[in-house]
């Protein structure tokens, strides 16, 4: 999914009139150029804000917007070619590979100038952070989180999944679904969540990586989860393998949009384009937990970065966009929390009175997670992306396809992890 052409070629066309006539100055200054993934939803919002900033003396913004999985190709693509657009948003998974790679800056020299951040949570500005320099800024902060179909737990006469919600628990709330049926699976296979992975861990008292960018579980560990899921979908509360290859990214294709299961793995700021989406009304809540009495595994994540690329010859104007992207007040309306929670206090507090219902959700379930929410981790190594897309998610789906037991894919997890952070070392 990309940005209309129509759109694109306005841009360059009246960016290029506006410069030999002399129409507007604003106009006449080079286009930057944006590159994000989401959905469409996310697009509308964006756009919204680059025309405030155009409207406001900045230069046009040239957009393209992809979803999640063809974002990360494309974009490397762009970097090896040295084409990178100007402005890069970034994942926390990413940070560390590319700002090691330089092909992201530094942005430091910044900060106290065009790009104002002196009332961002520390928290939010340290997760941007890679070996003491800043390469992101925090466009929101979030939380892992289920979207639940309200409308299915109704049918089935039990209670919305809580904070006291265990996994155990998705089994009889699976053989409710089953007796007032309900048709559909409770959960999607969270087998191949890296997320939700994490979470299971960190309640364990464990980690996906060490400080040092290490892997920081072990096969027993990796061999349980698996083996927890294969449960799960032997019972029928999680969806089928079959069902759940039909998600390819978009959030039109998840289990929950398609009608497969009333639970799906998601993150807080997504609620809003869920239920723009779905018929039923959908909330949130926190992933479940291995016992009531267990630590929590959540973490207030910076949902996503705006990055500037390391080759890009714009970069101090790129920082003011970012700066009015992140601090103005008109742009937050237009933004509201569908990239997480603003990190400016003045932002925040100028924002709340306004938001509907389903960003008041949001925003209420990352600010109220209490016990359940823990200190963030160390940013992930680089390659921890490779090691998501090519080697958790294809053992998850080996073993939901019945090509590889839990006790063969526990230990080919450990040691491919391994194998991938020893080579990109």
């Amino acid at each position: 999914m990309t940005m209309k052409l129509d759109r694109r070629q306005f841009l360059l066309g009246t960016t290029a009139l506006a410069a030999a006539a002399g129409i507007s100055p604003a106009f006449a200054q080079q286009a930057l150029r944006l590159i994000f993934w989401g959905s469409q939803a996310r697009a509308d919002r964006t756009y919204g804000v680059t025309d405030l900033y155009t409207k406001a003396g900045g230069p046009a913004i040239e957009g393209e917007f992809l979803a999640w999985n063809d974002y990360w190709p494309k974009l490397a693509t762009q970097t090896a070619g040295g084409s990178a657009p100007d402005i890069i948003q970034m994942d926390y998974r990413y940070i560390v590979e590319y700002a090691k790679r330089s092909a992201i800056a530094p942005l430091d020299e910044f900060v106290g100038g065009a790009l104002n951040v002196a009332d961002f949570d520390q928290d939010q500005l340290d997760g941007g952070k890679v070996d003491g320099k800043l390469y992101g800024i925090s466009l929101g902060a979030n939380s892992v989180a289920l979207m639940v179909n309200t409308a299915d737990f109704e049918k089935a006469g039990v209670e919305l999944p809580g904070p006291n919600t265990t996994y155990a628990d998705l089994t009889s709330i699976g053989e409710a679904f089953k007796s007032k049926g309900v048709g559909k699976a409770v959960i999607a296979d969270g087998s191949v969540s890296e997320p939700m992975y994490e979470n299971w861990l960190r309640q364990r008292g464990k980690a996906l990586y060490t400080a040092d960018g290490k892997v920081a579980f072990d096969e027993a560990d990796a061999t349980e989860w698996y083996k927890l899921w294969a449960d799960l979908r032997a019972a029928g509360v999680c969806v089928s393998p079959d069902d759940q290859a039909l998600d390819t990214g978009p959030l039109e294709t998840t289990m929950i949009t398609l009608g497969k299961a009333a639970v799906i793995p998601s993150n807080s700021n997504q609620l809003v384009a869920f239920q723009a989406i779905n018929k039923d009304k959908i909330t949130i809540s926190n992933f479940p937990r291995i016992a009531t009495d267990a630590p929590g595994g959540h973490y207030r994540k910076p949902s996503m970065f705006f990055s500037i690329a390391g080759f890009s010859a714009a970069k101090e104007e790129a920082a003011k966009f970012l700066s009015f992207f992140v601090n103005d007040q008109e742009a937050s309306k237009v933004l509201g929390v569908e990239r997480g929670i603003p990190c400016s206090k003045a932002v925040r507090d100028a924002l709340a009175p306004t938001l509907d219902e389903q960003s008041q959700i949001a925003l209420n379930f990352v600010a109220n997670l209490g016990p359940l929410l823990g200190a963030l981790p160390p940013s992930p190594p680089a390659a921890a992306g490779e090691i998501d897309a090519s080697l958790f998610r294809t053992l998850g789906q080996e073993v939901g396809f019945g090509a590889k037991s839990p006790e063969q894919a526990g230990p080919e997890l450990v040691k491919g992890a391994t194998d991938i952070l020893n080579r990109a070392a």
